[in-house]
């Protein structure tokens, strides 16, 4: 995943690379796609910088353009040439910024939002048992999951995240929510042992949760996951059952795993064994198994990620947050173990904001790996892309810009002061921007911001009920 432009002869803030003759619309085995100009084309998108993250690689062009066609990219190439040839088709001209594939958030709890900043300072189970089990008990419902989703949701879409990953109650809510929105998620429903506000034991969380599975196979937008919490708080008769049921219905599994310390030696003095063992021979770790934190890994643990192909989503500012540990992450990328990235859920975070995350990533991975050249710019850009899409299994409809995938796109602009001066646009996204920068954004063709503004979220409305969901939970506070 190196950086691979060289200078733009106009100016040393310009990168720009090969592929500039012609399409460059290629499938995924790099064979040209078949001519797809008798499709109607709706938007011609002309930006100053394209980075496709095509094959994962943070590759700079200039002089390019995206053309959309509905839902999908209809093609990629040279920007005279598609100007010309879809001289009838709405043009979008970003002349000051670059655009990137979606932002991928792997793993999070959007409804949390409305927990945000609720029990900070804490460690994990004093945080969850003592403070967030509690208020969940007391105020989680179908209007909680609406109203803290749709939060989460403008959040993420201000800051440039197109697809998220959800592991929460009510998750047919947050499923409707996303719908209504145009966001694209994968929903991992919840399965524990013990009763919650959304099942009181392990079938009705399994019943409710095939039975969104299967409404939502087909859907454009919304893929449904398994989603055993953790291996601490799920048995092995469930885990088996979600192995089974996982491997039949062809589903994902995303599991908090390795979270910490004190996880490891309580499944070492129960069962044994270390949780990724465990999950290993209750048929629970595959390649559709998505690994949340890992912070706690040996050369063992990384072994069986290895053999099983299983995948990673690393959340490091929750995970500094609670003190729970450091994910090893340039040794899982150098074993060739796929890793994405994800904010955890705002209650231990405290925000959504995907490029915050991106840098927090590569600054820890330089710190714990002891080399600065660890968890590169080009390393945290592909993680947050292409490598959380092939991480939740999406990686055949977004994480790159491709003809045929899906029109989700994020363009970030570079005119603010600490943008400029720019050697290398690649280290700019992941060492120097943020949300602020995100100007426009679109999912699936359709756009969600427009020069800073969400488009189909009324903010108003929204912030008022936020509002008073703010004083009831306040007011029920000991």
């Amino acid at each position: 995943m190196e950086y691979t432009a060289s200078a733009h002869a106009e100016s040393p803030t310009a990168p720009a690379g090969p592929g500039q003759n012609g399409l460059t619309a290629l499938d995924e085995r790099g064979e040209a796609l078949k001519d797809r100009s008798t499709q109607p084309a709706t938007e011609l998108i002309v930006p100053r910088w394209l980075i496709t993250m095509t094959g994962g690689v943070a590759h700079v062009q200039s002089e390019q353009a995206v053309v959309v066609a509905g839902t999908d990219i209809l093609a990629v190439g040279h920007a005279a040439e598609l100007r010309q040839q879809y001289a009838s088709t709405r043009v979008t001209e970003l002349p000051h910024h670059v655009l990137v594939p979606g932002l991928i958030n792997a793993h999070g709890h959007a409804a949390m939002t409305l927990f945000r900043g609720l029990a900070d300072d804490r460690d994990l189970m004093t945080w969850l048992q003592e403070h967030i089990w509690p208020a969940e008990a007391e105020h989680v419902s179908e209007q909680f999951a609406s109203c803290g989703v749709e939060l989460a949701i403008a959040e993420m879409l201000r800051s440039g995240t197109t697809c998220f990953s959800d592991m929460y109650y009510f998750p047919e809510v947050t499923a409707k929510v996303a719908t209504r929105l145009h966001m694209r998620a994968q929903i991992a429903f919840p399965v524990l042992d013990f009763p919650t506000v959304w099942a009181s034991d392990a079938d009705e969380y399994l019943r409710k949760g095939t039975r969104l599975l299967n409404e939502y196979r087909d859907d454009g937008l919304i893929k449904v996951a398994f989603g055993p919490h953790a291996p601490y708080t799920v048995s092995d008769e469930p885990l088996k059952r979600i192995a089974v049921l996982a491997d039949e219905l062809d589903a994902d599994i995303q599991v908090h795993l390795h979270e910490t310390a004190f996880e490891v030696e309580e499944s070492l003095k129960i069962h044994g064994k270390r949780p990724i063992q465990r999950l290993a021979e209750l048929g629970c770790l595959t390649q559709n198994t998505q690994c949340v934190h890992m912070t706690q890994l040996i050369d063992s643990d990384i072994g069986l990620l290895q053999a099983t192909h299983a995948k990673v989503i690393h959340s490091p500012e929750s995970n500094l947050k609670l003190a729970s540990g450091f994910c090893p992450v340039q040794k899982l990328l150098d074993a060739g173990v796929v890793v994405g990235i994800g904010t955890d859920g705002a209650a231990s975070n405290n925000d959504l904001d995907l490029l915050l995350e991106m840098r927090t990533a590569a600054l820890i991975g330089k710190a714990v790996s002891g080399s600065a050249a660890a968890v590169s710019a080009s390393a945290v850009l592909n993680m947050a892309t292409l490598g959380g899409a092939t991480a939740l299994g999406l990686a055949d409809r977004c994480g790159s810009i491709e003809a045929g995938k899906a029109a989700d796109l994020t363009a970030i602009t570079l005119t603010d002061p600490s943008s400029q001066p720019c050697y290398d646009l690649v280290s700019h996204l992941a060492y120097s921007v943020n949300s602020r920068d995100v100007s426009d954004v679109w999912v699936g063709g359709r756009r969600q911001l427009e020069r800073g503004l969400l488009v189909n979220i009324d903010t108003d409305r929204l912030m008022a009920e936020v509002g008073r969901w703010r004083e009831t939970i306040a007011s029920n506070r000991g």
